[in-house]
């Protein structure tokens, strides 16, 4: 039987950029959809995966808020 290899999940088919490819750039500092593509290309395209780059910026807001409500040393 032949090797299976993990395929990549792109989030913006356009300009093959990948979810970690996306997380990456929103922790470097893109804030906005605009940012990403500024940083990536992802969302520069035909617009399609504009909603999902939305969430993962959404996701990345909510889990810096969780990580300064918790407080030091928990």
């Amino acid at each position: 039987m032949g090797q299976w290899r993990s395929a990549a999940v792109y989030t913006c088919i356009c300009a093959g950029v990948t979810e970690p490819e996306v997380r990456a750039c929103i922790r470097s500092g893109a804030d906005t959809v605009e940012r990403i593509g500024d940083s990536c290309l992802a969302g520069t395209g035909c617009g399609t995966c504009v909603e999902q780059l939305e969430t993962l910026l959404e996701e990345h807001a909510e889990d810096g808020v969780l990580g300064e409500a918790q407080p030091s040393g928990v």
